[in-house]
């Protein structure tokens, strides 16, 4: 798909990209969809901003984009950190030559638990990554945003079928989830008119990456010096399968998860000028689940 979209921006009259010019900044950008985003927007002439918790994986990330001839810088912190949030704009800032064009707010984990024993911390926690930081680095860069002159201006916030629909499991990032499509709209509202700033929401569905993949692997991230396993347990999955009457994937119409580029195509095709009249919507990417 991506491939695809590059094919008609040549097509368009964009040969130097869809983005070409602009800088974005992509949080969580170190691994998984957020590297893929970084390396799919560097590839349509973006200049990205590599923000994530893991300064290896970040740095890699950018290397891997400079060797293929993009421009992007590593900016590596905890997003829950409020000088990190600063400093990730002023670095932007100074990388754009005093602009900023786009914010793809992608960062975050899952801290799982059941509502009765949920605990203070997983729900803080979560609740401050996936709603406090997206609102926090928004109001951080609104001196980039509220301008007008004439380059266009994009937020994407990264929602889930979680927020749309619930989760078992999942009070924390659910309403995490459904705060972001609030956050979205009042953006569209506030700062399209004068400002011409569009925002958009989009939702995953089950997408492969460590956060669905099973908890038997090991992965996991440290919150104030306490590992959270990310993940799904292979129990559960199973259990899921068998209730479908043995049938792998059945609550997804095209029948397997979608992949990282897949998720970062939807998010480049709704940053790119091919979207320029949708703003204040919530797109679901899931394959059809939950249709």
């Amino acid at each position: 798909m991506a491939e695809r979209i590059g094919q008609i921006a040549r097509q368009l009259n964009y040969p130097k990209g869809l983005l070409y010019g602009q800088v974005a900044i992509i949080t969580g950008s170190g691994q998984g969809i957020g590297a893929e985003c970084a390396r799919l927007f560097a590839n349509e002439g973006a200049k990205v901003v590599v923000t994530d918790i893991d300064a290896k994986k970040t740095q890699e990330v950018v290397d891997t984009i400079r060797a293929s001839g993009g421009k992007a810088i590593a900016v590596a912190g905890d997003m829950l950190d409020d000088n990190h949030i600063k400093e990730l704009v002023k670095k932007a800032a100074e990388f754009g030559n005093g602009k900023i064009h786009i914010i793809v707010n992608n960062a975050g984990f899952t801290w799982d638990g059941v509502i009765h024993k949920m605990t203070d911390k997983q729900w803080d926690t979560i609740l401050a990554l996936h709603a406090t930081v997206p609102f926090k680095l928004v109001r951080e860069a609104a001196p980039y945003f509220r301008v007008k002159d004439g380059e266009p201006r994009n937020i994407i916030n990264i929602s889930s079928t979680s927020g749309l629909h619930g989760n078992a499991g999942q009070a924390n990032y659910a309403l995490a989830k459904a705060g972001v499509v609030g956050l979205t709209k009042t953006i569209a509202k506030e700062w399209g008119p004068q400002f011409g700033v569009r925002a958009n929401t989009i939702a995953f569905g089950h997408i492969a990456t460590r956060l669905t993949a099973d908890k038997e692997a090991g992965a996991f991230i440290e919150v104030a010096g306490e590992k959270v396993a990310l993940g799904i347990p292979s129990k559960q999955k199973k259990a899921q399968q068998a209730n479908a009457g043995g049938v792998k994937y059945a609550d997804i119409p095209l029948g397997r998860p979608g992949t990282a580029t897949e998720a970062a195509s939807a998010v480049l095709a709704i940053a790119s000028p091919l979207s320029s009249y949708i703003s204040g919507q919530t797109i679901s990417v899931t394959g059809g689940r939950n249709i």
